[in-house]
């Protein structure tokens, strides 16, 4: 009998169901997909410039957004089943008055694999995040502060 309630309190523990249901999962959902991030005030103006994105053959943009806001960002939607591998990511920011160029730069990016809900539940999404930089680039979001 002690064996029988070991075995029900680790299993209980390690979010698994003797009765073949994981009811320990969240119903959080995930995309796949690549997502830039920046700082409006870094592009000008509030809606001074465009950022555009593209992975691979699919493209997203919007204006660079309202310079009083800490963070904006676009991402590009990718196929949830798309695993683990490189894509081609491209970031072109034009400025809204004369079209002109101020960012064009492209980088790889190893998508890395993310479970919202637990590592034993779905979804799985592949996600790469980048921030853009008005002088730099395509770079790491790391110490991208939002204030």
């Amino acid at each position: 009998m002690r064996r029988i309630l070991l075995v029900l309190a680790t299993a209980a523990l390690t979010g698994c169901s003797v009765f073949g249901q994981d009811t320990s999962c969240t119903k959080a959902d995930m995309d796949s997909e690549v997502s830039v991030l920046w700082r409006p005030a870094d592009f000008g103006g509030t809606d001074a410039a465009v950022i555009r994105v593209c992975v691979e053959d699919r493209c997203k943009e919007r204006k660079s957004g309202d310079a009083d806001n800490p963070i904006a960002g676009v991402s590009v939607r990718l196929p949830d089943d798309i695993g683990a591998v490189t894509v081609p990511v491209r970031l072109k920011v034009t400025a809204a008055r004369d079209d002109r160029v101020v960012v064009d730069d492209s980088r790889r990016a190893r998508l890395t694999e993310q479970h919202p809900n637990g590592i034993s539940c779905s979804p799985v999404a592949w996600t790469a995040t980048f921030r853009a930089d008005p002088a730099k680039g395509l770079t790491s979001p790391e110490g991208l502060s939002l204030q």
